[in-house]
């Protein structure tokens, strides 16, 4: 293990609050690995970037030689976590849990180290806890301690719903922390009242309180709301290559740096020597590329971040990829407007968007920009349409 300042540096590297960090300390310097845990409960089949600032944390305390307990919420998704929300979360069935956890599975260790991971899943000591063990739980705090809260006592100012079952979920998370005798617990800040409530049930049941670390949130590609799948704002780190590329060039300039110090795995000092750069007049695009390539690498391998960055330039000159989809649509009548062309191709959702994108000067067919909004193609023809920066397709058109 690295000596306790060095590992100390790394474990508070871009972290929002580390609360217990004496006693953190202290088991530190007995050379014994932690137990670190982590939740997440499988409300959406993918991972994306804001997951893997969390997931990263977790990695450099295997690097010092801890053991990450992987938590999935099976038992808690079904209830639903609170946190940040103006109204009550709707549960998840067992089937989405279970498909979504699978997907965590296969995904999580493209970034942790499977030997030193233990993936847990919480039915399976919540399930023996049983209506008694429950009720035993639900006594160890009052309703006054749980409206203390900021989402929940916002909601009940406003008069909003608070559903019974809401006030179970931090007390479940705390249980885990009982539950696998957690050393310390990392999740966003977001989490910061129901990590705390596990250092007060291990205490209630006579265990030394894990410390709890809490990273920032990231913001999504829009640059104002946390990154989400919902909101279409996301990174998901299952992507193909060239997509986690050009999606992460497309982060503005002053984005790019909360990103990069939230998911770079390069030194600070290193980091501190970009900033200078780009400080002294070099172009910030130069260190997005090498930030881009070392996320894609990580997700995918050096060759596939190396053809990811020359797709993205042959799209940038205007050039059309290698791999792009082949298709053939069949019409009734011997010609196709454009706008219904690029609908059935699915390189839009609709004809309107279609025609909105031809008034950007957002459509090329055949690396030519089209201005004609009522341009039709005649059944026979072969055309390679491209609608905005990333989709393309070779398209067919047949008659019948």
């Amino acid at each position: 293990m690295a000596n306790l300042n060095d590992s100390l540096a790394l474990i508070k590297r871009g972290i929002d609050d580390l609360i217990g960090e004496q006693e953190l300390v202290e088991k530190l310097k007995t050379g014994t690995p932690l137990r670190v845990k982590a939740g997440f409960d499988p409300t959406a089949p993918d991972l994306h970037l804001g997951h893997a600032v969390l997931i990263n944390k977790l990695r450099q305390f295997q690097d010092l030689g801890h053991q990450v307990l992987f938590l999935i919420g099976d038992f808690t998704g079904m209830i639903g976590d609170p946190s940040g929300k103006s109204v009550t979360r709707p549960p998840l069935t067992a089937e989405q849990v279970q498909q979504n956890a699978l997907t965590y599975q296969e995904q999580v260790f493209k970034i942790l180290k499977p030997e030193q991971t233990e993936v847990v899943f919480n039915s399976t000591w919540m399930n023996e806890l049983g209506a008694a063990g429950m009720l035993k739980l639900a006594s160890t705090h009052t309703v006054a301690r749980m409206l203390e809260r900021d989402d929940f006592e916002k909601r009940y100012k406003s008069n909003q719903p608070i559903a019974i079952h809401e006030f179970l979920y931090p007390l479940l998370q705390g249980y885990d922390s009982v539950a696998l005798k957690a050393d310390i617990e990392l999740g966003g800040t977001d989490q910061r009242f129901n990590l705390l409530m596990g250092r007060e049930l291990q205490k209630h049941y006579g265990h030394a309180p894990q410390s709890v670390l809490t990273v920032p949130l990231l913001e999504g590609l829009d640059g104002v709301n946390k990154m989400s799948k919902s909101l279409g704002n996301y990174i998901g780190i299952a992507e193909p290559a060239n997509t986690i590329f050009s999606k992460l060039m497309s982060v503005s300039d002053d984005l790019m740096w909360r990103y990069i110090e939230l998911l770079s795995f390069e030194s600070l000092a290193t980091i501190a020597q970009w900033r200078e750069a780009v400080a002294a007049g070099e172009n910030p695009r130069t260190t997005k590329v090498r930030f881009a390539q070392e996320i894609v690498a990580r997700f995918h391998n050096r060759q596939a971040a190396e053809d990811a960055l020359a797709d993205f330039e042959l799209r940038a000159k205007g050039g059309v990829p290698d791999d792009i989809a082949e298709l053939t649509i069949n019409i009734a009548d011997a010609n196709i407007a454009i706008g219904a062309l690029l609908k059935q191709a699915g390189l839009v959702a609709s004809t309107s968007e279609a025609i909105r994108m031809i008034e950007q000067g957002g459509v090329k067919l055949d690396s030519e920009k089209v201005s004609d909004k009522a341009l039709s193609l005649a059944a026979g023809s072969v055309v390679v349409a491209q609608v905005g920066k990333r989709k393309f397709a070779k398209i067919t058109i047949k008659q019948g």
